[in-house]
Order: structure tokens, then sequence, then C-alpha cells
């Protein structure tokens, strides 16, 4: 497309985004919706890059507590199996004679050791059985310490607790359009003070024939607020010095767009500073719309509507001055 064989004079071309010319592949976004970042590292052994922290404390909830019931399972057959290879005279106090019943009482006692209940109805008296016995309890209570550390750095990890709209839009903006999205923050007594956000834009031009991705940073109608306890509407206006002018849908495709969104901001119930990404591809981006306001007034108050947060309509005209709200 010719629009794209030429750089915008006026946009803001940002060399300091941290991200490569070259490292994207056309149509494959580089940060997905949840706000992770679409690459794999590779050259250097897997144990290398493997962080057993990270994996644990981002697991999805379900998957988490398998893990736990699994690794209780398995690690106390694995003493199960130590102890019956020694052979019940290792224990006393046993009162089944079938395999089936001693290996349960093998299990059972295995269990309590460790997690350090110790019934006492069958113990160890072999100096073999004692020493593993030993060892269970402490590998015992050292599991239980990191699960529990593990449990409360995932209960107590700082969370910006954002929801973004599905799309972004371009919609008509005083005398032209802009760029918008909102996004909010859904929790309840959860309310993000000195907000700011911060807006990148990757699209492929043509250099000397030659497909480039070029990043620029999109001056937004505001990039901070003091507080969020609404959505807020973050504008970026298509005017001379946007990238984006002159663009359509189809010039969107074939650049390759995508918007990079980094939000940060202070939360008041973990007393810390969170952030929270996301991006919309060329996908994720539809023209001539407007989004539905998330509020209504009542004699008790605001209700903010966060059902309404990817509503959107065509508006009347393809040009029109928007009127100011309570969205931020």
């Amino acid at each position: 497309m010719a629009v794209l064989r030429r750089l915008n004079p006026h946009s803001t071309l940002n060399n300091d985004t941290g991200f490569s010319t070259t490292g994207v592949v056309n149509g494959a976004r580089f940060i997905n919706r949840d706000g992770t970042f679409n690459l794999r590292k590779q050259g250097t052994p897997f144990w290398n890059r493997f962080s057993l922290y990270y994996t644990m404390i981002n697991l999805p909830l379900w998957k988490f507590i398998s893990l736990i019931l699994v690794f209780f399972l398995g690690v106390n057959l694995l003493y199960t199996g130590i102890y019956w290879l020694m052979g019940p005279g290792q224990f006393t106090g046993m009162l089944s004679h079938s395999r089936w019943g001693i290996f349960k009482e093998m299990y059972f006692f295995s269990t309590e050791t460790f997690t350090t209940v110790g019934y006492g109805r069958v113990n160890p008296v072999g100096d073999g059985a004692n020493m593993i016995s030993a060892i269970e309890a402490m590998s015992g209570f050292l599991s239980f310490a990191l699960v529990t550390g593990l449990m409360y750095g995932r209960f107590a990890r700082p969370r910006a607790h954002l929801n973004f709209s599905d799309h972004a839009i371009i919609a008509p903006y005083r005398d032209g359009n802009a760029l918008m999205f909102r996004f909010v923050c859904y929790k309840d007594h959860h309310s993000l003070t000195d907000v700011t956000v911060m807006v990148n834009l990757a699209m492929m031009v043509q250099e000397n024939g030659i497909p480039t991705y070029k990043y620029y940073s999109l001056n937004l109608e505001r990039s901070k607020i003091e507080s969020l306890p609404m959505n807020w509407t973050v504008v970026h206006p298509i005017d001379d010095k946007s990238p984006l002018i002159g663009l359509t849908q189809e010039d969107l495709e074939a650049a390759d767009v995508e918007v990079y969104v980094l939000v940060k901001g202070f939360n008041d119930i973990y007393s810390n500073t969170v952030q929270q990404r996301t991006s919309y591809t060329f996908r994720e981006i539809r023209s001539n719309r407007k989004f539905v306001p998330m509020y209504q007034e009542t004699v008790h108050g605001t209700i903010l509507e966060l059902h309404k947060l990817n509503e959107s309509v065509e508006p009347v005209a393809a040009v029109a001055e928007i009127p100011l709200t309570k969205d931020a």
C-alpha cells in the first residue's frame, strides 16, 4: 500500500521500546491479551530457562490444587514402596495379614508420617524403617512449608485486576476520529490511584523496499489520572501527528498493526504499585464505532455496569463530536 511506504514525518517514532524491528512474524501478535509475551526462548538448556516459582504462582487454581494432590499421593506411594520392599517385619502394630491390607496400612502410616500426625498404632521398629520414616517426616514438613509459601504468594500477589475491552475502536472524535479502548478495575473496594497508561503502536513499513517494523509512541488525550473508581476510555486522536492518519482497515491489516498497552497504578489494598499489559491487533480494531456508556445514575449513587465494557454501536454520523461523560 502506498501509505505504508513512507513514515509520517510528524509522528513520534519510539526507538526505545525493547522490541526488535525483525522479531515479529507477520500476523502473529507479540503481546497476548492476558499481558504475557508471545515469545519462546531457545539456545540454552530448558532447566536454565525454567522458573518453578513463576510456574507455580501463575498456574490456574484448579491445576495448582490438582498438582498438590498428585504430589501428595505420589510421594506417599514412593515411601510406601520403600517400606514394602523392607517388609512388614520392620513395623509393629499391624492388624492386617493380607498383602493388600499390609500395603494399605503401610500407605496410611506413610501419610501419617509425612504430615507428622503420627497416630501411633503402627510404628517402625527396624533401623531401616526408622531411618526412612525420619527422612519422610523431614521431607513432609519441608514440603508443607513450600506449599504454604506458594499459597500465600498466590493469595497475596499484588494485581491490578483490570479488564480491557475486547476491541479497540476508531470512533468519531471532535473534528475527526480517534483510536479508543477502555478498561475498568472489576474488584469491589479495589481503587487504583496515580494511574498512568502508555500506548505504543507497531506497524510494518517499507524502507528501501524492505519490510521493517517501526514502533511509535501514541499521543493520548490523557495519559494519567489521579484515581480510577470507574472505567477509563483511553483516546488517541488521529491527527496529522498520528501514524494512523489516512489508514483504512485494509491498510491496518497490510501493515500488521498491533497496539501495545501498559497500565500502571497504585493499589491501596496491596499498598503496592501494580501493572497490567494487553494488546490489540488489527483484527481487534473496529472502525466507525462508539462505546456505550457503562454507568447509570440512581438516587442511591452511581452504578457501574461491568457487563457493558465491550458494548459499542455504530455512530449516527461518520464524524461527530463525542460528548463528555463520566468515563475517565
